[in-house]
């Protein structure tokens, strides 16, 4: 066999062999990058260097802050204010529950944006509330880690941040913030309509209107933390401050909200949100350094170019190429986690899109990426945002699956016409973020 060809299959299925035994999928794309070097020759050093790299980029600096400021509002009682606020809109419509479901998560991902952290703290409190109401658990749990997946393409979103790395950081992560508002709402509104059809099918009641002086105070209160997300955002798409230092402005605002404004926890639990933060970031980090590794491994053999060769000589049509992307994407994201997937996918695939065959713009596609990794969280056999559901929810993967084709369905068609239609995505950008 030729060497270069012996080195792919060693480095792509040692990793696979690696993830089968259960290995993390830090470590295995670690030692998976070790073997192919080790089998070439090259100098094991160069792994440590690579992964090193990996990390030592000035726009990382943003995902710690982004995670702080999240975990803080997250634990500080920013979830059960999202929730009522979500009450005031939705909540009197047949099945309001499953729609506060929805219109929380999309708030909460504004600030998190983290979907498992959006399962966490808003399934924590909605999940037991709906089924004592009355709704039944696989429709409970599949409507939490279904919107949870908002808040991944809703900015701000430390995964577009990794996406604009990968990309060699030429793609405006302003551009990445606004690209996902309008997917985000859609996704939104087609998890509502599915929640709404069910609801009347199976008689699922509607919660009572919120007097008019209870939402004035619930409008305000909830207004407060969701300013972190506007900081954020704001701050970048008009050019006032980078997405690192805009972060770090909103740390320090979601730490005076949390402590000062809601108080309802003590500043002695601020060392705790620190220490999970830290694990948190630790493991981002680590995965990103280790799929930096990785990925220069696929770039030295000349995968990017093979693949890009081999979509086009199937065929030269520009729906069925995307259409074939996206169905790679789905079943990637089905068996990798998502910081990993987008560092190693995206300097293969975004030649091909970019190429004059397809032509697309590069935050298009990141928001296309999104999308599809964000249903991976949501899909055996390594969807985490599937596990934390039900684990929380207590029901099984297997029933909670077969409960989440409606949501998955509806999905499915915003990222088709989001795939298709490249308006949705890039009006926004190209009228509002500072150039």
């Amino acid at each position: 066999m030729d060497p270069v060809n012996a080195a792919t299959l060693l480095l792509i299925g040692s990793f696979f062999v690696l993830m089968l035994i259960r290995v993390p999928i830090a470590f295995s794309l670690g030692l998976s990058t070790f073997l192919c070097m080790a089998y070439l020759g090259l100098e094991p050093m160069g792994l440590v260097l690579k992964m090193a790299d990996g990390i030592d980029s000035p726009t990382l600096m943003a995902i710690p802050f982004f995670i702080l400021a999240g975990q803080l509002m997250a634990d500080g009682g920013i979830a059960i204010k999202l929730i009522n606020l979500a009450n005031l809109f939705v909540g009197f419509i047949r099945g309001g529950l499953a729609m506060v479901n929805v219109l929380a998560s999309m708030f909460f991902g504004g600030i998190s944006g983290s979907s498992v952290a959006d399962t966490a703290s808003v399934g924590s409190i909605l999940i037991p509330m709906m089924k004592k109401k009355g709704y039944d658990t696989d429709f409970a749990v599949g409507v939490t880690i279904m919107g949870s997946t908002q808040g991944i393409v809703i900015p701000p979103s430390h995964n577009v941040i990794i996406y604009s790395l990968a990309a060699g950081g030429s793609v405006s992560i302003g551009k990445l913030f606004m690209g996902g508002v309008i997917p985000g709402v859609m996704i939104g509104l087609s998890l509502m309509i599915v929640s709404y059809v069910l609801a009347v099918k199976r008689g699922y009641p509607r919660e009572e209107m919120v007097p008019l002086r209870d939402a004035v105070k619930v409008f305000f209160d909830a207004f407060l933390g969701l300013l972190t997300a506007v900081i954020i955002v704001g701050a970048v798409i008009f050019g006032f401050a980078t997405a690192t230092e805009s972060a770090a402005l909103a740390v320090v605002y979601a730490f005076l909200v949390t402590f000062l404004i809601y108080r309802q926890v003590s500043i002695r639990q601020f060392p705790g949100m620190l220490v999970a933060s830290i694990k948190t970031i630790a493991m981002v980090m680590l995965l990103i350094a280790c799929a930096s590794a990785f990925g220069f491994m696929l770039s030295y053999l000349g995968v990017p170019d093979r693949v890009a060769s081999g979509l086009k000589g199937i065929t030269q049509n520009k729906i069925a190429l995307l259409l074939l992307i996206n169905v790679m994407l789905l079943l990637l994201g089905c068996i990798m986690d998502m910081a990993p997937l987008i560092l190693i996918v995206t300097p293969v695939l975004l030649p091909v899109v970019t190429s004059e065959v397809i032509g697309l713009d590069p935050v298009h596609f990141g928001i296309i990426m999104m999308i599809n990794l964000g249903m991976g969280l949501c899909t055996p056999p390594v969807g985490s945002t599937l596990f934390v559901g039900c684990a929380i929810g207590k029901i099984s993967i297997e029933k909670m699956a077969k409960a989440l084709w409606p949501f998955y369905f509806a999905m499915l068609a915003v990222l088709l016409l989001v795939t298709y239609v490249p308006e949705i995505t890039m009006w926004l950008p190209n009228m509002l973020v500072a150039k």
